[in-house]
């Protein structure tokens, strides 16, 4: 019993920290809707402007979650390396960590919807086009 418990932490931890490798690689690499916008729509120049600063704004956000994601997984480390349990502390860390992911997938879909508020309703069909694609396809 005391394995199984062991090895079920495990397969947690292991699962929190694949998560955030995937979130974070994903979030490094210029995606298909960030090369649509800024290479392919054509943007005004004060497109450009105004999406520029939303940018900085999401960018900001961004790096503060991801720096949370990160604090959650040491929490979970210590609480791992401390026990070597599934603990309260253990859950704790995990539910930090998926708190923080939450809100940077909340904060992502903000960012689109406002830079998509900012377009004409010719790019607007192609940045739908492409959002859809994106949250669907299989990305592996």
């Amino acid at each position: 019993m005391a394995l199984t418990l062991i090895l079920s932490v495990l397969v947690a931890i292991l699962g929190v920290w694949g998560g955030a490798q995937y979130v974070m690689h994903r979030v490094h690499r210029p995606t298909p809707l960030h090369e649509l916008v800024h290479e392919k729509l054509n943007l005004t120049a004060d497109q450009e402007r105004r999406i520029a600063g939303m940018e900085r704004d999401h960018e900001a956000r961004r790096q503060a979650l991801e720096a949370e994601m990160r604090a959650a997984n040491a929490q979970l480390a210590q609480a791992f390396q401390q026990s070597h349990a599934y603990t309260p502390q253990v859950q704790a860390a995990i539910d930090r960590f998926h708190r923080a992911m939450g809100e940077l997938q909340k904060e992502t879909i903000v960012h689109t919807l406002a830079m998509r508020a900012v377009l004409t309703p010719d790019q607007t069909a192609r940045f739908d086009e492409t959002v859809v694609r994106s949250l669907t396809e299989d990305t592996r």
